[in-house]
């Protein structure tokens, strides 16, 4: 099974960063309503970027690690994909 760590951007310009094993069925959880309790008020959201992961650990850890970035390098991140490892 792969994970993924993926990033929405809600409609309200933010972005939200998680992971799961169906990216398909998870952004279709936020839309619904049904998703993190961030976006439920911010729907709808938009995918911009997945990368895969062996598993969920390491999704996990890479998660905490994009979560420490700033709000500009994480647009870096996802306008050029290949520089986040």
């Amino acid at each position: 099974m792969t994970w993924c760590l993926y990033v929405v951007r809600c409609s309200d310009q933010t972005l939200y960063t998680g992971i799961t094993n169906d990216i398909e069925k998870r952004v279709e959880k936020h839309n619904a309503g049904t998703g993190a309790k961030y976006t439920r008020p911010r729907r709808p959201v938009r995918l911009l970027v997945t990368w895969p992961y062996a598993d969920r650990s390491a999704a996990s850890k890479a998660e905490y690690r994009f979560k420490k970035n700033t709000r500009a390098q994480k647009l870096a991140f996802i306008k050029n994909p290949e520089t986040w490892t």
